[in-house]
Formats: C-alpha cells, structure tokens, sequence
C-alpha cells in the first residue's frame, strides 16, 4: 500500500463515520502549493461555502499558498463564510491527512472565528 492508497483508505473511513452523525463537514484538501477548504451538506451533494489560497483576496496576503500561515487565512475565510451561510457546526473531514502542519493550522483558525467541530 503506497502513501495515496494509505490516505484514502483514512479518508474513507472517516466519510463513513461522518455520515452517520448526519451534520454538514469541512472538507480540506492540500497539495504542494495550495489547500482548499469546502463545506459540503449533509447530504453530500451540495457546497455550502468554500474558500482556497486560489482566491484573490487571500493571494494578495500571502506570497505562498503552500504554508501554514496561508492556511491559517483560509480556516479563517471559511469560518466567515459558514457564519453568513448560517452554519455553526460541522463535522472536520480532513480526507485522511494527518492532522499537523496546514491542516492542522486550517482547522484552529477555522475554530477561533467561530466554527464548532
């Protein structure tokens, strides 16, 4: 088993269980250059909010997309999303990365301006 079957192997087992607890997920996905953040419905079928280092207002902060103070910034557009979209809590689907760099920076951040997971 390689690093990608590995991961999603993690991811899927996480999706299963969030879908049991019947709540809305904050869906993250990083590459080497960016990460992106998604609220997706219970459901599955529909976005809610979304935010990326892609964005223009998140570029013009931060030279690089590809690091945990970039990451920072898009827990914290997503978070304001969710809050003008009506949605305070989720469920954190982190799509079977680990739990530590920019994921993990995402998350706090995303948790300081007011999401409840």
């Amino acid at each position: 088993m390689d690093k990608k079957e590995a991961r999603l192997r993690r991811a899927r087992k996480t999706r299963a269980k969030i879908a049991e607890l019947k709540v809305a997920r904050l869906s993250v996905h990083r590459s080497n250059c960016h990460i992106y953040a998604q609220i997706i419905d219970e459901t599955g079928s529909k976005v809610l909010a979304s935010a990326s280092t892609l964005e223009v207002e998140v570029r013009k902060d931060v030279s690089n997309g590809g690091n945990a103070k970039a990451a920072a910034l898009v827990g914290q557009r997503i978070a304001e999303k969710a809050k003008a979209a009506g949605i305070e809590k989720v469920a954190f689907d982190r799509s079977g990365f680990h739990y530590h760099g920019r994921v993990k920076a995402l998350a706090e951040a995303a948790r300081e301006h007011g999401l409840v997971f």
